[in-house]
């Protein structure tokens, strides 16, 4: 399916402006089309025109620059969109710090996020609330995932495997 890009100019004043954002981590196995297929449909179902899709590839969730996020923040600091659409939370930060910064610049901006997976639309209260405890419990997993492979590591080596 190929992606209409609408520029802002092109669009009627009333029409809302989505920017799509994904991220796969790995260049080998992950495809970013998954997540950009099912905001597409979202943005179809909710009347939104989508202005660009911004997508990082092989790049870590753990680092707060990132080549089409930046381009993005740049974007919406000039309104160019009044919405960012994500497959989840984990996809576009892991930490709850970088969440919250981010969360805090698109309000500052009257930019909405919505976060498909987790069902959250930060326009509200309740959203803005269950948007930092998912913040807190993905930075947690995270952190999870590398303590158990850190110990790992420290078994196979106390086993004398040499490891690369």
């Amino acid at each position: 399916m190929a992606r209409q890009i609408v520029r802002q100019h092109e669009l009627p004043s009333d029409t809302p402006k989505a920017a799509i954002y994904a991220r796969v981590s790995t260049l080998s196995g992950q495809n970013p089309d998954v997540q950009t297929r099912e905001i597409e449909e979202y943005c179809q179902r909710c009347g939104f025109e989508i202005f660009s899709v911004y997508v990082d590839k092989g790049v870590s969730g753990k680092k707060y620059s990132r080549p089409q996020l930046n381009r993005m923040m740049e974007d919406a600091h000039q309104r160019r969109f009044d919405v960012v659409v994500v497959a989840r939370f984990d996809r576009f930060a892991r930490s709850v710090s970088h969440l919250l910064r981010a969360l805090e610049t698109f309000n500052a901006l009257g930019v909405q996020f919505v976060s498909l997976a987790e069902q959250v639309d930060t326009s509200t209260p309740t959203g803005r609330m269950i948007f930092t405890v998912l913040g807190a419990v993905s930075e947690l997993e995270r952190n999870l995932i590398v303590e158990r492979v850190h110990s790992g590591l420290r078994h196979a080596r106390a086993k004398g495997k040499r490891l690369g």
